[in-house]
């Protein structure tokens, strides 16, 4: 802490300073100073003054002209003191005033994830329990199907194709994602034998070429939909059937854990390299009554990015 000096006001009369001034004419003499030594623990005051005579003129008291060095510091340093505080002030209050991504240091660059709109979950009929819910034994969804499809994300172009009749698609549209003729015929034989009862779908094309299609296929109940997935669709390692467009598909290891949803069950999958014109990447989730197959392709290479995203997203609807 810097110590602060009392500032010495030199515009006061000489008389009040320190130094000597210059004496008046006198009309008498002064005493003379005694020069006895004063007694201990008495201090001898100073002679008087006597009063200038009427009339007599006099001249102005001489200022002393002081060393200001003390004082110029104090002024310096005060002043500092007062600048590096409202600096310091500011500066922090424009800090909590800022965004995250104004900050350097902590802008959060662009990761690669699509625009969605707002997501929120359709309402349920009246006094029907969720597919979740300790009450539904048969995990079935209430909300209608086709609202339980994830919305495209900002900027993207919808696939006409996968509209159906009033949002129901047919099975063989369906079907057709799947490359071998005996893949479809297999898979189709599964959906009649579990008694697939909707097909609901949707399909866009983002903005930077990804191809996204969504299949929600529902049945009487979860156990239903879950030997059919587990049993029939899919391997721990690989899908299989191989989609349109894909050589070989494996295990998708890039797909964080930590994304997974509470009550649903999901298997990745990516088309291994080296793969042709496109990459492939799909997804099977188990969710009570019903069965989504994501897909995504891209050419070149799909991002793993907005594939996980959209699965997520997809997932949060269907819990």
């Amino acid at each position: 802490m810097t110590e602060q000096t009392t500032p010495v006001d030199d515009t006061r009369p000489a008389e009040d300073a320190t130094s000597a001034f210059v004496p008046q004419p006198r009309s008498e003499p002064l005493p003379p100073a005694t020069t006895e030594p004063a007694a201990p623990g008495f201090v001898v005051p100073p002679p008087p003054v006597a009063p200038p005579l009427v009339g007599e003129p006099q001249e102005p008291p001489v200022k002393v002209k002081k060393d200001r060095r003390v004082l110029r510091a104090v002024l310096r340093w005060t002043a500092a003191t007062v600048v590096f505080a409202a600096v310091g002030a500011s500066a922090a209050y424009g800090i909590t005033r800022m965004e995250r991504t104004d900050v350097p240091g902590l802008a959060t660059e662009d990761d690669g994830r699509w625009d969605y709109p707002a997501i929120t979950k359709p309402p349920l009929p009246s006094g029907s329990p969720g597919p979740f819910a300790e009450a539904n034994t048969a995990g079935v969804h209430s909300a209608d199907l086709r609202e339980l499809l994830l919305p495209a994300p900002k900027g993207a172009k919808a696939d006409a194709s996968l509209r159906g009749d009033d949002g129901w698609l047919a099975t063989k549209t369906f079907l057709a994602q799947y490359a071998e003729k005996e893949d479809r015929e297999a898979v189709g034989q599964f959906l009649t034998d579990y008694a697939v009862r909707h097909i609901a779908a949707r399909g866009w094309t983002s903005t930077d070429g990804t191809r996204t299609r969504i299949y929600l296929l529902q049945f009487d109940t979860a156990s239903v939909a879950e030997d059919l997935v587990t049993n029939e669709l899919v391997h721990y390692d690989s899908p299989r059937y191989v989609i349109a467009g894909a050589v070989t598909a494996v295990r998708d290891e890039q797909f964080p854990e930590r994304a997974q949803v509470d009550d649903i069950t999901r298997y990745a999958y990516a088309e291994a390299k080296p793969y042709g014109p496109e990459q492939v990447r799909e997804a099977y989730l188990s969710a009570g009554d019903t069965i989504a197959l994501v897909v995504q392709s891209h050419k070149g290479t799909a991002a793993a990015v907005p594939f996980q995203q959209t699965v997520v997203l997809q997932s949060q609807l269907l819990d």
